[in-house]
């Protein structure tokens, strides 16, 4: 309604009954408009007012929001581009909506070549490489099967694996993710190999035997066999101890690569530091593994190098064939090392072939180890004691302490028996550092001028403090150093030279006598004389035997009686055991002599008996 029109209403309005004007009535009315539309103006002013700031709160928003949006964007760019993978998105027609630089890089496409709505089939055709089939297949497999995720596997042409993950969704579109696995196929193949090959001579390792063997024997026809050789080499660890590991290891590269030509195409594995294995297959056994093995201990009988210097090798083989020594692997591995045992207790440098009488005697030894064990714990050992005999004085100046086992079934088992298993077993450290203290403590109860000698193992200097034993053994006995001889063969010295001087030297020093044993049946006797000062040398008894009958036997006696007496050193003569000896070696001024023509060794309780009867009888033989 328009102002006049309103006006003429509120006239309208103010008249009287009486049709004349009502002035105050017609004041009101437009005082009452003009209030009622200037509060209109005030709304309508204030309406604006609001609006125009929610109009410029929400300029404002929007702003910040682009800014967000920007900003979101940018960081997605960042993201995506910066991702060690990489990453392609594709519509429901195999159209490229979004990738990153890796996924560009990865596969050398150009940016305008993968940019938005480049289709897939095209990307495919440019990739330079191959689609690896196996992976593909299984791909195909999985899609068939409905599964939402597939594999494909690439080689490039440079070398490269690129793996990719395609996760497709519902509509058919798809999200992938592309890796380059070059390293990881390479890391995962050298453990496969690592784990069936030995690093140091590239050989397939026991793992890998065992699985060789497992399929010829599978695969062995009816009138076949299968002959499995088990190998070691002979006194390979003194290599190790007199020119080091790494020149060990050189050597061991030459032994397999040696052994490696005369297997031939046969199977060749290490088993261990010194240890391989060779698996042969055919009709004509056992004379083609003899021929084998011939031709092995041919190959490693000429001398390995090092430098100017020459070391010679021999090897002990064990032979087990197949189907007469076992139809299985197991069976197989445990009768050719069974037949390598033997080899090695008959003194190597030959082989043997698996007997079921073998079988029994390893058994025996199994049970003969466990009984050992017992006896260190129950302390089943005795300690006997032989006469040591002064030639010049003519009495006992001292005793060998020699150990005794006695088993509560058998009954007294050889030292040569259970001796050379306690070395091989490792037990001969504690019943060494038994015996020790026993005759210290035994030799307590002699005469002073009566001197005691125990007998040390080459493990005891390898694998004990033995400078520590014996003070122990000293101290707790109260016997006096000078009074303790330690004797020793030349295995100690020929397998720890370097380990074993030292212990020497300290032990001397201390106030020990120190006597090599078995003089003259090793390889180098006199080159360990000139390299430690010995205080005496025993000779052993197989020189003894003949030197009565034998002019050649007499001499060699003389001359090692020379030799002792030119480096001051007692000699004392082993195995006498008739009278015409003993007068012999009195007209030779040797030293000392030990036997049974004197006596045999006897127990503790005996030694103050021997020692009165010797010196009331001294040219007589005890019993």
């Amino acid at each position: 309604m328009d102002a006049e029109a309103l006006f003429r209403q509120q006239c309208t309005t103010a008249l009287n009954e009486d049709g004349s004007a009502n002035a105050e009535r017609l004041m009101n009315l437009v005082v009452e408009t003009y209030r009622l539309q200037a509060g209109k103006k005030r709304a309508a002013e204030d309406h604006s007012h609001l609006l125009s700031e929610e109009n410029t709160t929400l300029k404002s928003s929007l702003v910040a929001t682009k800014e967000d949006l920007a900003e979101q964007k940018r960081l997605f760019g960042i993201v995506l581009d910066n991702l060690p993978q990489g990453l392609s998105v594709f519509d429901a027609e195999q159209r490229l909506i979004v990738c990153n630089t890796r996924f560009r890089q990865v596969f050398g496409f150009s940016v305008e070549a993968a940019s938005a709505g480049a289709s897939l089939k095209t990307l495919i055709s440019m990739i330079r490489g191959t689609e690896r089939i196996e992976k593909k297949v299984s791909r195909l497999r999985a899609a068939t099967e409905g599964g939402h995720i597939r594999h494909r596997e690439w080689i490039m042409e440079d070398g490269r694996t690129i793996q990719s993950v395609i996760t497709v969704l519902p509509d058919g579109s798809n999200i992938s993710i592309h890796a380059d696995v070059t390293e990881d196929r390479k890391a995962a193949e050298r453990i496969a190999y690592l784990a069936h090959h030995d690093p140091l001579t590239g050989l397939p390792n026991r793992i890998s035997l065992r699985e060789r063997i497992d399929a010829a024997l599978a695969a062995c026809k009816q009138d076949e066999q299968i002959a499995l050789v088990h190998l070691n080499l002979d006194r390979f660890k003194s290599i190790n101890n007199t020119l080091g590991v790494s020149a060990g290891d050189k050597i061991l590269r030459q032994v397999a690569e040696r052994i490696r030509m005369s297997a031939g195409g046969n199977v060749l594995a290490r088993l261990g530091s010194d240890e391989f294995a060779i698996l042969q297959s055919g009709r004509q056994q056992p004379w083609n593994v003899m021929a084998l093995a011939d031709q092995i201990r041919r190959e490693l009988s000429e001398p390995f190098f090092r430098g100017d210097k020459a070391v010679e090798l021999s090897v002990s083989m064990g032979i087990a064939i197949s189907p007469q020594d076992g139809t299985e692997t197991d069976t197989l591995l445990k009768h050719a090392g069974v037949a390598l045992s033997h080899a090695k207790s008959s003194g190597g440098k030959g082989e043997r072939f698996f007997t079921a009488k073998m079988e029994a005697q390893i058994e025996a030894r199994h049970t003969l180890e466990a009984d050992l064990r017992k006896a260190i714990e129950r302390e089943e050992f005795e300690v006997h004691y032989q006469p040591l005999y002064d030639l010049g004085q003519q009495k006992i100046c001292g005793f060998e302490a020699l150990l005794r086992w006695n088993h509560p079934t058998r009954g007294r088992v050889p030292p040569m028996e259970f001796i050379p298993l306690a070395e091989e077993v490792g037990l001969v450290v504690d019943i060494g550092r038994w015996v020790l203290r026993r005759a210290c403590r035994d030799a307590m109860h002699w005469p002073e001028d009566i001197k005691v000698a125990v007998n040390v193992s080459a493990i005891q200097f390898t694998n004990s403090d033995l400078p520590s034993d014996v003070a122990a053994s000293l101290a707790e006995a109260g016997l006096p150093a000078n009074r303790l001889e330690i004797e020793i063969t030349e295995s100690v010295l020929m397998e720890n030279l370097d380990e074993a001087l030292p212990v020497l030297h300290a032990l001397k020093q201390s106030g020990i006598r120190i006597g090599m044993d078995d003089f003259g049946t090793g390889y180098s006797s006199l080159s360990y004389l000139r390299r430690f000062p010995f205080d005496k040398i025993k000779i052993d008894k197989s020189f003894v035997n003949g030197i009565v009958e034998d002019k050649e036997a007499f001499a060699i006696m003389r001359a090692i009686i020379l030799l002792g007496d030119a480096l001051g050193m007692r000699v004392t003569v082993e195995g006498v055991e008739t009278a015409e000896q003993l007068a012999m070696l009195q007209r030779e001024a040797c030293d000392e002599i030990q036997g049974y023509h004197i006596s045999p060794p006897r127990p503790a309780v005996d030694v103050p008996y021997l020692l009165a009867w010797r010196k009331a009888h001294p040219s007589a033989r005890a019993s």
